[in-house]
């Protein structure tokens, strides 16, 4: 397929790779960032833009991959009727594309990407759109770069999906930062923690986190909790997550 990438973040560079090693054809990528776009044509051996008016008319496709509040600043005035266009946010409602063109829809990646990665990861999409038409499109473009099945996911669905992805990623990772700020004032290694981390994350391919979960707030081991607090009297903010998490957990049990 003949697609054009509107952006030239994350999102952007990641899923523009994959296409381009799928043997998709990214006739050109358009930009208000001229510098980061050339960057990615260049890579891609083809032509950017940061003028909306020479966006190229003749792709299949049109991805909008930017951030949620640049979107209606991307699609004012950008008139593609017969294309099929999408965005890739899972908070923003597939409708803001109406104007555009008859064949809107949703091409949303569950990952976490970075224009960075030298390995492309799998990345699960969700898809939706205006018609069967542009369900259709957008399935095959999906199958082309994700290994697992395409779902159609809609509005309320996908915010719900968004809602459980920072749960899991944001949140997690910030755990992770305030373990290893606590880990570097008490001069211990974060680094110790990375096969814990690991052996946790490979469980969750077999098992329910609730069935996973460990630790002193499930066995509702208060001496311990104790002790723990006590040593946490000088990190109020690693505290107080503390003492959410334990009893959030024991609620849960």
């Amino acid at each position: 397929m003949d697609l054009v990438i509107i952006g030239s973040g994350n999102v952007a560079a990641v899923l523009g790779r994959k296409f381009k090693g799928s043997g998709h054809n990214i006739l050109q990528v358009y930009s208000r960032n001229a510098s980061a776009a050339s960057a990615l044509a260049y890579e891609w051996d083809t032509e950017s833009t940061n003028y909306k008016s020479l966006i190229n008319k003749n792709a299949d496709i049109y991805l909008i991959a930017v951030n949620d509040n640049s979107i209606d600043d991307v699609t004012m005035d950008l008139h593609l009727p017969g294309k099929v266009i999408a965005h890739t946010a899972a908070s923003v409602s597939k409708d803001v594309l109406q104007p555009v063109s008859e064949h809107y829809g949703v091409f949303y990646p569950l990952q976490s990407l970075s224009k960075e990665m030298t390995e492309l990861p799998d990345i699960p999409i969700f898809i939706d759109g205006s018609d069967d038409f542009t369900k259709n499109i957008l399935e095959k473009l999906a199958q082309s770069i994700a290994i697992e099945k395409i779902k159609v996911a809609g509005d309320e669905a996908r915010l719900k999906l968004h809602i459980a992805a920072i749960v899991v990623n944001n949140f997690t990772n910030h755990l992770y930062f305030q373990a290893e700020q606590y880990c570097k004032k008490e001069g211990l290694d974060f680094k110790q923690l990375l096969p814990l981390i690991e052996e946790t994350t490979k469980k969750l391919k077999e098992a329910s986190p609730k069935d996973l979960q460990t630790g002193p707030a499930i066995r509702h081991d208060s001496d311990s909790i104790q002790k723990h607090l006590d040593l946490l009297k000088d990190y109020p903010q690693l505290k107080n997550i503390y003492i959410l998490l334990t009893e959030s957990i024991q609620h849960s049990s």
